[in-house]
């Protein structure tokens, strides 16, 4: 399954011939990592480094070797396949390595964020049944609060260190014997079929708690349009996407596509306070070929000198996230002569609309559906709507396009919302020109895309409640110059509260620690009431609305 012979030289022939082949069963683990160790056991596959200048390589028949090893000690603790096990860790090799091994078992996987709160944490856990968490030391102390109020939750790994009700992960490789790394220790009968559970992604919604997108053992063949085609990755690139581990972007670029292509991956470990332009030596000292980051990042790259900085070997740049400005690519393509190729998905796709190289990038636009996803604009009738008119954007089913999540679970409201006639509605709305390119407008709903995060107002409005000051309050995206969108809270202040400045960063304060500090609202506006609906719902889009007019020209 490594070779993919796919190339994209003319859209609409590739567009109407494109397929990808599912086979019955199909396991990433298997079928690509070790399918590439065995082909050639010097391939690299990783390079990892982080703030400090330390550097670790590895090759696809290392992430074998250490893959089985971590599915062994997974065998032993009880993980089978159908487990449903939360990964929360920042970059660092074991991510993967894990990762792979949970595959291999055919475990459903959960990648969380490391920002994540207790609280947060222990809602996740519970929704999703989960009977094991990986994490490391520095984030142990946040399971361990939350331990007894989750009853699925039956065995906890530390990667990095020993602790009381923990299991070491360093010393089960090697303690009392070395764990086999030659094969893992269950029957081949057990290997995956592509429809069976992979992964869970938690995705924030605009009312309730987050919701669980599933996708099963074919989404990292989906991954091959994001890869190949999207970011133009080869063999023997070194492709460097900036992503956390915990969210969805990082399988669209530090991961499956890539891997299937056999390309190598630049990893960036950041802990302490991150500079975007620390990034630029090292797209030059590992003479990147393809990159990726969110429209924030790019922003901050281009105040820096590019001019300072040796990129001859960098062939494809890309972006994702929300929509990038015309200007930053510009002046990007000034200083490095490349273009970015923006791309459209979302936690439950793949990358479903993209600006390709084999045709003419239009700056600010979405680009074109992706071969394999056939893509309306729809109406609130489910019709399709004409050029240039606002239209919801829809998801044939008919084929099914490979890397759709399957649903989400356990909640039939969302699913029934989300699927219609034969089409699944990503919430976000967008127009189509004459010659096909689409445009993004918003979204349909009120999620936050937030220096490529994805933020849902429910969660930030429910912390802001928690606080004694906040009698009401409504949560929306105002634009940013920097972040593209920031969270923006409308507060009603209870009686014997006053409007100041210190008691915002109180306020601020408080949410960053009930919920994830990256949910934050950056602007605070006390206000006397809401706008509300007949029935009593708060009128987001007319705030929304509001805060659009204050950056549009007069």
């Amino acid at each position: 399954m490594a070779d993919a012979e796919y190339n994209m030289v003319d859209y609409d022939e590739t567009y109407h011939t494109f397929s990808i082949d599912v086979p019955e069963f199909f396991n990433f683990g298997y079928d690509v990592i070790d399918d590439w160790a065995q082909r050639d056991r010097n391939k690299l596959a990783m390079i990892w480094a982080n703030q400090d200048g330390d550097e670790k390589k590895y090759t696809f028949h290392d992430l074998k070797k250490f893959s089985n090893m971590a599915a062994n000690i997974l065998l032993k603790f009880g993980i089978n396949k159908g487990d449903r096990v939360m990964i929360m860790l920042p970059r660092v090799p074991e991510w993967w390595i894990f990762v792979i091994g949970l595959i291999k078992l055919g475990a459903v996987v959960c990648p969380v964020p490391t920002l994540l709160t207790p609280k947060d944490l222990e809602y996740r856990i519970n929704a999703g049944n989960f009977c094991l968490v990986i994490t490391d030391f520095e984030n142990s102390d946040k399971i361990d609060e939350i331990h007894d109020e989750c009853p699925s939750l039956q065995t906890k790994i530390l990667i990095d260190g020993d602790k009381e009700g923990w299991v070491s992960y360093q010393e089960e490789i090697y303690y009392p014997a070395p764990v086999s790394h030659r094969k893992v220790s269950m029957p081949y009968a057990n290997r995956t079929r592509s429809t069976d559970p992979m992964l869970i992604y938690f995705t924030s919604g605009t009312t309730g708690e987050a919701k669980m997108a599933l996708h099963n053992n074919a989404y990292p063949l989906g991954h091959i349009v994001t890869a190949k085609l999207w970011q133009d990755v080869r063999g023997n690139d070194v492709h460097f996407t900036y992503s956390d581990t915990g969210w969805a972007k990082c399988g669209w670029g530090k991961i499956f596509g890539q891997w299937i292509e056999g390309t190598c991956l630049l990893i960036y470990d950041v802990w302490g306070k991150f500079n975007a332009t620390e990034l630029l030596p090292l797209i030059e000292k590992y003479e990147v070929t393809t990159f990726c980051c969110p429209p924030t990042v790019y922003r901050m790259l281009i105040i820096a000198d590019l001019a300072r900085y040796d990129l001859a070997e960098l062939r494809h740049c890309c972006s994702a996230g929300e929509p990038l400005n015309p200007e930053v690519i510009k002046v990007w393509e000034e200083g490095t002569g490349q273009t970015i190729y923006e791309g459209y998905g979302q936690t439950e796709t793949c990358c479903a609309i993209a600006s390709f190289a084999c045709f003419k990038n239009k700056p600010g636009s979405m680009g074109k559906p992706s071969p394999g996803w056939h893509i309306e604009l729809h109406d609130d009738e489910g019709k399709p709507v004409v050029d240039y008119k606002e239209g919801r954007i829809a998801v044939s089913l008919n084929p099914r396009p490979v890397g759709l999540f399957v649903e989400y679970v356990n909640n039939p409201e969302a699913n029934a919302e989300s699927f219609v006639d034969g089409y699944y509605y990503t919430g976000d709305k967008a127009y189509r020109d004459e010659d096909g390119y689409f445009w993004f407008i918003g979204r349909d709903d009120d999620v936050i895309k937030s220096s490529g995060y994805r933020i849902g107002p429910f969660e930030v409005e429910s912390a802001l409640l928690e606080h004694p000051a906040v009698q009401e309050s409504a949560v929306v995206g105002s634009p940013d110059r920097i972040r593209g969108m920031v969270v923006k809270a409308f507060v009603v202040l209870n009686p014997g509260f006053k409007k100041s400045d210190a008691l915002v960063r109180e306020i601020q304060n408080h949410v960053k620690r009930v919920t994830a500090p990256y949910k934050y609202p950056r602007i605070i506006e006390f206000v006397d009431t809401l706008p509300k609906t007949i029935s009593g719902k708060i009128k987001r889009n007319v705030l929304r609305e509001q805060e659009l007019q204050k950056v549009k020209p007069d």
